[in-house]
């Protein structure tokens, strides 16, 4: 699979999400961890069956919240962009700055 598609809309790499590899490898024991500790990050009930994705920007299964609780994916497919790069406001978007304040990464992936 193309390295660029692994990085998400917000920059963070699907490539090394744990729900993402649980869900390639077929490991319900990694599903179950993932799945109990974003219980206890999000402070809500996420059940290794949710634990199901294949990548923000590829063809597949995404999580519950990937799928259409992110707002900042949802702004981007609304905008038609492949990721929070090709829009101009991205270097000061709030919704943006909940990851890229945070993971350097994600900047970069960005180029921001």
């Amino acid at each position: 699979m193309e390295k660029n598609l692994m990085i998400a809309v917000c920059g963070l790499d699907c490539g090394k999400c744990e729900a993402r590899i649980a869900t390639v490898t077929k490991d319900e024991a990694l599903k179950r961890k993932v799945a109990k500790e974003w219980s206890e990050l999000n402070k809500v009930l996420i059940t290794p069956e949710m634990i199901l994705c294949t990548g923000c920007r590829v063809e597949g299964p995404k999580t519950p919240f990937c799928q259409s609780l992110c707002q900042i994916r949802q702004c981007a497919k609304e905008k038609k962009h492949e990721t929070c790069a090709g829009c101009g406001l991205a270097g000061n978007c709030e919704k943006l700055s909940m990851i890229t304040a945070h993971n350097e990464e994600a900047r970069r992936n960005l180029g921001l």
